[in-house]
């Protein structure tokens, strides 16, 4: 590696060179933001509507071109061995091209900085020793506080140098973690960036064990497909789908600063936001709708209603009177009721049909009736009346309302499906008067969902990354799936971190449930974030928790990552604030883990104590770097050093010990350079 303090800063200096192109190219991006600025469309030809588009399309590119004074604009540079086709480069000429977070070029429209998202940018993520892919050197740059200070080359066309490892790759990874996620375009391994440029039309699931990457990955294969494919994305639209509001407060800058601006972040509970959500469910209810089963008995609900004719249909026009039998009117809805479409096509279409049936009686008749005689016989008192009492209008919320509770309702559509003691676990209790002071809950909401879906079909969007998703129910995966369904997907995920009572026990059954069977599975063993001596510890418990799963390895090995202290009863607290206040004299974040019960307890002890902290979702600084995190909301967030209270009190929190191992299995790996256990109680049994 090559720094100022080895390398003389002259004409000569390669450092120097590597600065000055570093400048020449943030000058270049300011250019073209300011010649974006100056765009006048005063004089484009259009309506207000096309205009407002236009405007919105230069503010978003405007912004998009924000060069942020912390983020470098390169991190890499090929030399190519042979020149590159003008087509595969971007229109770049020549063998060395700069590769970084986003394309810069010049005023004659050379390129500066090719993005690392192009085809030719893939050789830097790629190549190696054995296959250099015509790469001769490639180069890593090192940058503190945003400035270039280093540079690492391999040359990867030389037999005579050995691989070793790159410390400024190392760098990189170990960086302390203060603020929010970081985007990790100048670390993406090659089996990353497998996953990364996977083909947009098919959907990826990605197994990843903690400190793999998993989360990057999901993000980075967004910002791909949008270079990809934009055009194609930017009318279907993409969706980030989190486990809460704090783990998508933690990822809520990668995308910005690879210059993605038009990514939606939501959780699942806000995606099926259609009831007010006040009430909670028992594990069991919960467990119960979350059933893939519910999904048959809301599709007889929604077809409860439709009733067969007994009268014939007699349409007035003119003088003239059509009488439709009440046989040729069953035949049409017993038509309608047998095809896969939704109730609200079938009741839109179920007019027209009618009419036309009509219109054949009065062709028979020796008229000769058009489309809007069509039309106007369709929008008929005598029409309209037979569709209102033989294919009613549903209204989603006040059916899922009437199916908790109205038992025999319930019964009805359940039969065979649930049986009474199911059916009993899931109906309301105390029952609201209405609708808007009924005590939904979160299940109901998605069961709401399903039953809009039903009568009208969901919007798809282009592609959807479903991030933490061994937790959902199978319902869950149905919402999610239907917002996907002429879309791809990107699932990630970890069995072992499952801890909802429906966690998912395989990937192929739940794809299955997101309508994705056929997705491609990739497994990341290799952890980058998770030191090996705590990822090593934590795997201890795989056995008990996913038997079936490679345990994860580390490429950090970092002595004296682990620490394991048992204390007395009446000074955990003590020790947990020491060991605090030891983590906090390094630089970088410290999360406190506890259990939810004890953190009323911790609020106490740091306020007593002088000890500032902040909840999961706010964004840590230099002057605040403790959070006290509840284990619950541990999932997804990571900091250099986490102090872990009283193990065996994380696995009593849960309602079962499986799903508490697992709840502990995700607090200990959270840290990026030192976990500190205190315990006073025994520790788990298959922590050894």
């Amino acid at each position: 590696m090559h720094s100022p303090a080895t390398t003389a800063t002259t004409d000569a200096d390669p450092l120097q060179r590597e600065r000055d192109h570093l400048a020449s190219s943030r000058a270049a991006l300011r250019a073209m933001r300011e010649d974006a600025q100056t765009l006048n469309i005063s004089d484009v030809a259009g309506t207000w509507v096309t205009q407002q588009v236009l405007h919105d399309q230069i503010q978003r590119r405007i912004a998009a071109l924000a060069d942020l004074a912390h983020t470098p604009l390169f991190f890499g540079r090929l030399d190519f061995r042979h020149a590159i086709s003008t087509e595969v480069s971007e229109g770049a000429g020549g063998e060395r091209f700069y590769i970084g977070r986003r394309h810069v070029h010049d005023a004659g429209g050379d390129p500066m900085v090719l993005d690392w998202r192009a085809p030719v940018s893939q050789s830097f993520y790629r190549a190696s020793r054995q296959d250099p892919m015509d790469i001769e050197k490639r180069r890593r740059f090192g940058y503190t506080g945003g400035e270039l200070t280093a540079y690492e080359d391999e040359n990867l066309s030389d037999p005579a140098e050995t691989d070793t490892a790159s410390a400024l790759l190392a760098a990189e990874i170990e960086k302390p973690r203060v603020g929010p996620m970081r985007d990790i375009v100048a670390t993406i391994q090659p089996e990353q960036d497998e996953i990364v440029r996977a083909d947009v039309t098919g959907t990826v699931c990605v197994q990843g064990a903690p400190g793999t990457g998993k989360t990057a990955v999901g993000l980075h294969r967004v910002a791909y497909l949008l270079y990809a494919h934009r055009e194609r994305l930017a009318k279907s639209g993409t969706l980030v789908i989190g486990p809460n509001s704090s783990f998508l407060s933690y990822i809520e800058q990668v995308l910005p600063a690879l210059g993605e601006l038009d990514v939606a972040q939501a959780t699942v509970q806000q995606l099926v936001r259609h009831v007010e959500v006040r009430g909670t469910d028992s594990a069991e209810a919960a467990g119960i709708k979350g059933d893939a089963r519910l999904a048959q008995v809301l599709r007889r609900a929604v077809r409860s209603g439709i009733t067969l004719p007994t009268e014939p249909c007699v349409v007035v026009r003119g003088s003239r009177r059509w009488r439709v039998p009440a046989y040729e009117l069953i035949e049409i809805i017993e038509e309608l009721a047998s095809r896969e479409i939704r109730y609200g096509a079938a009741m839109e279409a179920l007019p027209q049909r009618v009419a036309h049936a009509v219109l054949l009686k009065m062709e028979q008749g020796g008229e000769a009736p058009d489309d809007r005689v069509q039309d106007a016989v369709a929008r008929s008192r005598e029409v309209k009346a037979l569709v209102k009492a033989c294919w009613p209008p549903v209204d989603p919320a006040r059916l899922v309302h009437r199916l908790l509770t109205d038992a025999a309702f319930l019964a009805s559509c359940a039969d065979g499906v649930l049986d009474a003691a199911e059916q009993a676990a899931i109906r309301w209790p105390k029952p609201g008067r209405s609708l808007k002071t009924a005590p939904w809950t979160a299940a109901d909401a998605v069961l709401v969902d399903e039953a809009t879906d039903l009568v009208h079909r969901t919007p798809s969007l282009g592609h959807v990354v479903l991030d933490e998703a061994q937790d959902l129910s199978p319902m869950q995966y149905r919402a999610v799936g239907r917002r996907c369904t002429t879309g791809s997907a990107t699932v990630l995920g970890d069995l072992a971190q499952g801890t909802t009572p429906w966690a998912t026990g395989s990937w192929s059954e739940a794809l299955h449930h997101l309508g994705k069977p056929g997705a491609h599975v990739e497994e990341l063993t290799v952890g980058f974030r998770v030191p090996e001596e705590v990822i090593g510890y934590a795997s201890r418990l795989l056995p008990a928790i996913a038997p079936g799963l490679t345990p994860a390895t580390s490429i950090r090995d970092t002595a004296g990552a682990l620490s394991i202290r048992q204390a007395e009863p009446d000074a955990q607290v003590e020790a947990v604030l020491r060991a605090c206040r030891e983590a906090l004299a390094h630089e970088g974040s410290t999360g406190l883990i506890a259990a939810d019960a004890r953190l009323p307890l911790f609020e106490q002890a740091l306020a007593e104590a002088g000890l500032g902290y902040l909840t999961p979702g706010t964004e840590t600084t230099a002057e605040a770097r403790l959070t006290l995190v509840p284990a619950s909301l541990a999932k997804g967030l990571e900091y250099d050093y986490v102090v872990l209270d009283e193990p065996a009190a994380v696995v009593a929190g849960e309602p079962d010990r499986r799903t508490g191992l697992r709840r502990l299995y995700v607090a200990l790996t959270r840290a990026v350079s030192g976990l500190t256990v205190l315990h006073t109680e025994p520790l788990p049994a298959e922590l050894g």
